[in-house]
């Protein structure tokens, strides 16, 4: 029988959900949420999985009290990779990918990792590429690979949890990881550099069955014990499953969060450039997927100082008449203009003032537009995640793109890509999402606002 409610396991950098998804329609019946706080160490900076899994065991219980659970799927983000010992517990704990530790033997790394002709993966800063954090990690501790039987990608790690069955997805090791050629569809040259390749397991599609949850798990969260678990997946391959089910190609989808994932489908043939924070993706399907990132959630949060009134009319006016502009890059590790280093134009307003969130938010949708440019990006766009809720960014988007942009429905699109998993394909999603309206007159206001400011980028990067 096809399942009701899938509960999805949704663990993203800055909170882990827990998700409960009506298989009907993909709407959110019930979510729980608590901080992805990562722990100090030693022996690393690493996340809090002991916590992370109390709080899902009561989510389950909870869920399947009030509402029922017939299956469970995963999705997590990616940069991530736990080290099991022959029980299946962690051999060491989960590194935080944005520890700077990996960046120490950068140099004897780069000796054996693969070009980006092989991966399509770009050397990013930290543990951002998880052959840079399993190198690091050994090196640190000598006796960490020979005490680790298992090299799991995130999601697995929770499927292993609950099923006891070790996996990999190729989702999740197509995110930049430096393990995977994607041309291929194959582990990269990486896997026996790193004398890993007996402790991989096998490699399955996300949405196939890794098993029923463990008889201990089923009697405390009161499930039945034939509860399936779904393998996982990345979390911006989840947010763009729906769109491969449901549209034809061309078009693209952006995945706000912590980081905005802009990745496109059957766009203009391009030559990706790694110094613009661009890469090959995979999907659901193994086909690469060109897509380029930045991490517009932080710089949303750290620009803007934290919440602020919603912008009326007046202001999104005031600001767009004074050009008052935020130059990139806010984090400037990330992102089509790594490197840079912010700056206002104009004068700069105080933090947590609804002139800042209208600043902000064009800003960040002409750093989304430049994110479309760099991957051949053509036809509609699909917003998904927070930014949905950003009226100004989804304008402004829409105007320096040249292109239809949709909203999705709700704000939690990875969850319910990943309940897609579950339910297979056939889904009718195109009602769920809602066209973008652009006046003329303000159409007329962005576009010369985003000339100017695509005009003062250019000239601070010659």
């Amino acid at each position: 029988m096809s399942p009701r409610n899938i509960a999805v396991i949704d663990i993203g950098k800055t909170n882990a959900k827990l998700v409960l998804v009506d298989a009907s329609d993909l709407s959110e019946i019930a979510v729980v949420t608590r901080p992805n706080k990562v722990r100090p160490g030693p022996p690393w900076p690493h996340f809090d999985v002991d916590g992370h899994w109390a709080f899902l065991l009561d989510g389950l219980r909870e869920f399947q009290m009030s509402h029922g659970i017939d299956a469970i799927s995963i999705t997590t983000h990616g940069a991530c990779a736990a080290l099991l010992d022959k029980q299946g517990d962690l051999a060491a704990p989960i590194l935080d990918y944005e520890h700077s530790g990996p960046d120490d033997v950068v140099a004897d790394y780069n000796t054996i990792r693969p070009p980006f002709s092989e991966t399509g993966s770009p050397r990013l800063p930290g543990g951002l590429n998880i052959g840079a954090q399993l190198f690091w990690q050994f090196h640190r501790d000598p006796e960490l690979q020979a005490r680790t039987h298992r090299i799991v990608t995130y999601p697995q790690y929770w499927g292993a949890k609950l099923t006891g069955v070790a996996a990999m997805d190729v989702t999740s090791l197509g995110c930049h990881t430096d393990l995977w050629n994607p041309h291929k569809g194959a582990f990269s040259s990486l896997v026996e550099a790193l004398g890993i390749a007996e402790k991989l397991p096998p490699v399955r599609k996300p949405s196939e069955v890794l098993g029923p949850i463990l008889p201990a798990i089923a009697k405390h969260a009161g499930l039945p014990p034939s509860t399936p678990v779904y393998c996982g997946i990345h979390d911006s391959n989840a947010s763009l499953l729906p769109y491969i089910l449901g549209h034809d190609a061309p078009f693209s989808v952006v995945s706000s969060g912590t980081w905005v994932i802009v990745l496109s489908v059957g766009g203009k043939p391009v030559t990706l450039d790694p110094n613009l924070d661009t890469l090959i993706n995979v999907t659901t399907r193994g086909t690469a997927a060109p897509s380029a990132r930045f991490m517009g959630g932080r710089e949303h949060d750290e620009a803007t100082g934290g919440h602020y009134p919603t912008p009326s009319k007046g202001i999104v006016e005031t600001v767009i008449e004074k050009r008052i502009m935020l130059m990139p890059a806010v984090v400037p590790e990330t992102g089509p203009f790594k490197g840079q280093r912010p700056a206002w134009v104009g004068e700069e307003p105080p933090v947590r003032t609804a002139e800042r969130g209208a600043a902000v938010g064009l800003y960040l949708a002409l750093v989304t537009a430049e994110c479309l440019a760099n991957i051949g990006h053509l036809g509609p766009i699909f917003v998904e995640g927070p930014f949905v809720g950003n009226q100004l960014y989804l304008e402004m988007l829409a105007v320096a793109a040249g292109s239809d942009v949709h909203r999705a429905a709700g704000i939690t699109g990875t969850s319910s890509g990943a309940a897609l998993l579950a339910t297979g394909p056939g889904k009718a999603l195109q009602n769920n999402t809602t066209p973008v309206r652009v006046s003329v007159a303000k159409s007329a206001l962005l576009e010369g606002y985003a000339t100017e400011w695509q005009q003062k980028v250019r000239r601070r990067t010659l």
